[in-house]
């Protein structure tokens, strides 16, 4: 009997698993409150099956590429190193403003179907571009502002040619938008030195500060109402529109948006891909959206529990900035490939940064780190994609702390073992990951099959890429694999295990 409802346990927790997302009903048209918007299908099954995508931190701030992707503020403030650098190499902020690095971003060397193709042999199942981010400038081929990459810079449609690359290899599209703190919301504040819900500070002699009718459009220098109607959500509007991205995902500051936008945004959004048949995704901060709604993502962190419900967390591949810099340091393949299987074990989906130059390439050493990940995921994707939890996300010594983004320098020094496993289930398997190299010599304990937490009827073992036979035993303490078994990978080894 306690071996029936063990069964039955771990059963229904792998069926509310799958079929959490598949119980709500749409509504003809959705309307701009949060209890018709609820009735989307926030995570919807291909998300759920995709675990994998990568985006980039490209634009005018990679041109100085110093510091990091916030140049476009920091490069104001006299108490920063970007102050000083941009004096040293540009001159002052009077003669050289942020304005002046646009004609610098040409993009010569882009190439979107190579782009897409390296994304692809990643094992990326969707990509896409910041659309734009807090800087003002659009990414896209926009009728709204005069900063964007079809009239000035590169004077081509960067979105348009990345979307139908990314649609021939078969991905879907992801658009992130940061521009929520672009407003200047301090024109009438005297003597404020933060600035810290608008991105760029207002100080006098600076180019923020001026009243120039188009330098306004990319500094955020507008009337509240009509950045809110026209910029804010005009800009996705018109993103969805041309482009009919899958995911939408927003930055922090969203809650410096107004809720009848927020929910004018998402009935907006909704409607659309119903009439395109399509069920697309809202990513979140904070608790800018509400869950029934969206999917909420984690910068730089993880969860340390099996989540309830689909997350994200959006990672990059470098240590330190976003966007590209001189001596970028890039993370092992390996740290990439532990931090993309505990992320799937625990319910969530990696969203990886990388960092490509101004001229539009992408260093050797990130398409190094792309490959090898894709290389792992060619031989043993069947254990990540299309997977669901199981009844544990895994065991082992190493524990994710408290907290996200606030941690994040804490999520940035773990490194995982062979005595760390993670666990997903798709049908009748299990899989079992290793984040290390085995010792074979020694047999390996899975406690997660003991008999109180999921005594269960296994009927064959194996190793990923082996054909080789595995010697085991299910015994009290869990399942015994047996010394001498295959170890076929030095980053992640995985085993199958049928029920």
């Amino acid at each position: 009997m306690k071996k029936r409802q063990s069964c039955f346990l771990i059963a229904l927790a792998i069926l509310l698993a799958s079929c959490h997302s598949e119980v709500k009903e749409k509504p003809e048209v959705y309307s701009e409150d949060w209890t018709s918007l609820a009735k989307h299908n926030e995570e919807p099954a291909w998300f759920q099956d995709a675990k994998f995508g990568i985006y980039f931190h490209w634009g005018v701030y990679s041109v100085p590429a110093f510091g990091d992707e916030w140049y476009p503020r920091h490069m104001h403030f006299k108490n920063r190193k970007e102050y000083q650098h941009h004096l040293e190499t540009y001159g002052p902020l009077s003669d050289f403003g942020y304005h002046d690095f646009v004609p610098l971003f040409k993009a010569k060397q882009f190439n979107a179907h190579e782009w897409a193709a390296l994304f692809k042999q990643a094992g990326a199942r969707f990509a896409g571009p910041v659309a734009e981010h807090h800087d003002g400038f659009s990414m896209w081929d926009s009728d709204l502002t005069p900063w964007n990459v079809g009239d000035k810079g590169p004077q081509k449609d960067i979105m348009k040619e990345l979307k139908t690359a990314l649609t021939a290899q078969e991905l879907k599209f992801i658009t992130t938008f940061h521009h929520a703190r672009n407003l200047q919301r301090y024109a009438d504040v005297p003597h404020e030195e933060n600035y810290g819900n608008s991105h760029y500070p207002r100080f006098e002699g600076t180019a923020p500060a001026e009243d120039d009718h188009e330098l306004n459009y990319l500094y955020g220098n507008i009337p509240e109402e009509q950045w809110l109607e026209e910029i804010w959500f005009g800009k996705l509007k018109e993103v969805i529109d041309n482009y009919q991205p899958d995911i939408i995902w927003f930055d922090s500051w969203l809650d410096q948006i107004p809720e009848q936008y927020r929910q004018k945004f998402c009935a907006y959004y909704l409607n659309e891909a119903q009439k395109l048949d399509k069920e697309v995704v809202i990513v979140r901060k904070q608790d800018d959206l509400p869950l029934e709604v969206s999917v909420d993502d984690l910068e730089k962190s993880r969860k340390n529990k099996l989540g309830e419900k689909v997350w994200m967390t959006d990672e990059t591949i470098s240590k330190g900035s976003w966007c590209y810099t001189e001596n970028l340091q890039i993370k092992p393949a390996v740290d990439m490939i532990h931090v993309l299987i505990d992320i799937v074990s625990k319910n969530g989906v990696l969203l990886l940064n990388i960092s490509p130059k101004a001229d539009g390439t992408i260093p050797a050493d990130q398409q190094e780190v792309l490959r090898t990940m894709g290389a792992w995921l060619d031989k043993y994707g069947e254990a990540i994609y299309e997977t669901r939890p199981w009844h544990t996300y895994g065991e082992g010594p190493t524990i994710e702390p408290e907290g996200d983004f606030k941690n994040h320098r804490e999520f940035l020094k773990i490194k995982y073992s062979a005595d760390d496993l993670r666990y997903t289930t798709k049908g009748n398997t299990v899989y079992a990951m290793v984040l290390g190299v085995p010792d074979s010599e020694q047999p390996l304990l899975m406690k997660a099959f003991a008999s109180q937490g999921a005594d269960v009827n296994i009927k064959k073992v194996t190793v990923l890429g082996s054909k080789e036979t595995v010697q085991w035993q299910l015994k009290e303490d869990g399942l015994f694999i047996e010394q001498g078994y295959p170890v076929m990978d030095t980053m992640a080894q995985v085993f199958k295990i049928e029920i």
